[in-house]
């Protein structure tokens, strides 16, 4: 009776957390898109306001367009993220299909040893990349950053695929190698299906820190040819006037990317996230 009384209390508390801590991660967001769309007045005037007729300006996205080559940042950024993430998810998805499925001296280090990973920031050994790019011709290219993040999202991809790889049947694959097929094909036809939320959730994972890094562009890939869009926003910030308009405006395009990944893989990232919660 006391926990049948307690629950609606303890839904409401839940609700009202996850309410507020929405609040607190969309205001960035509306701050940064409302104020993209108003002059530089009314953006220090009244910046919780939303556009009206008398502050409403483009003046920021006509600026991005014009005096940034923010096509070809977005361009860089796309190329690196999209690579990136194709490489995670192929072999993290392949590492984590060996760690589940065959049992070998050393398995449980080996797991162990790549989940150090996720605990020990990879840009503490930013000299020691910096280093090899630079004896590898690297700097200055796209291929040093999909190096770079290919390994920092590796870890985390290979921690949670294979979780999610270990509960699929023995008996499927089993049934699978009966019928002749390869390992291979075992592994892209009959496992990587059912593990299609995991994906979506190591995609999501993955792409966000990806997308938004200012740190490796800023130390591997300062050109102008090969600047991502994080690092070309900053073009609009000087040492004694930062064109917020312009700021604002490719920030909020920025924001795009993720926001339709987000819509595609929605019900995806959520059955990954559940699902992982259960088990």
């Amino acid at each position: 009776m006391s926990t049948a009384r307690h629950s609606p209390a303890r839904s409401i508390a839940a609700h009202a957390v996850l309410a507020t801590y929405t609040i607190i991660a969309l205001f960035p967001v509306f701050v940064i898109v409302v104020n993209a769309f108003k002059s530089r007045k009314a953006i220090f005037r009244t910046p919780l306001e939303l556009p009206t007729p008398e502050t409403f300006s483009l003046i920021g996205f006509e600026t991005v367009l014009k005096q940034g080559d923010f096509l070809l940042y977005f361009q860089n950024s796309f190329v690196v993220t999209v690579v990136s993430l194709f490489m995670v998810l192929l072999f993290g998805a392949m590492a984590a299909f060996a760690l589940a499925e065959y049992r070998f001296k050393g398995n449980s280090l080996m797991g162990l040893y790549l989940a150090l990973g996720i605990m020990i920031p990879i840009r503490l050994g930013t000299v020691a990349i910096l280093q090899m790019m630079a004896a590898s011709g690297l700097v200055n290219t796209l291929t040093s950053l999909i190096l770079v993040y290919t390994a920092q999202g590796l870890p985390l991809a290979i921690f949670i695929l294979s979780e999610f790889m270990r509960q699929v049947s023995d008996d499927l694959k089993n049934a699978g190698r009966i019928d002749g097929l390869s390992e291979y094909r075992i592994f892209f036809r009959l496992v990587l299906p059912l593990v299609r939320p995991a994906m979506a959730t190591v995609a999501v994972f993955t792409m966000i820190p990806i997308w938004n890094d200012l740190w490796f562009p800023l130390i591997l890939a300062p050109a102008e040819a090969t600047k991502t869009i994080t690092l070309g926003a900053q073009v609009f910030i000087g040492q004694f006037v930062t064109n917020w308009n312009a700021v604002l405006a490719a920030l909020s395009l920025a924001i795009l990317p993720v926001l339709i990944l987000y819509l595609i893989f929605s019900r995806q990232l959520i059955r990954g996230i559940t699902s992982g919660a259960v088990k």
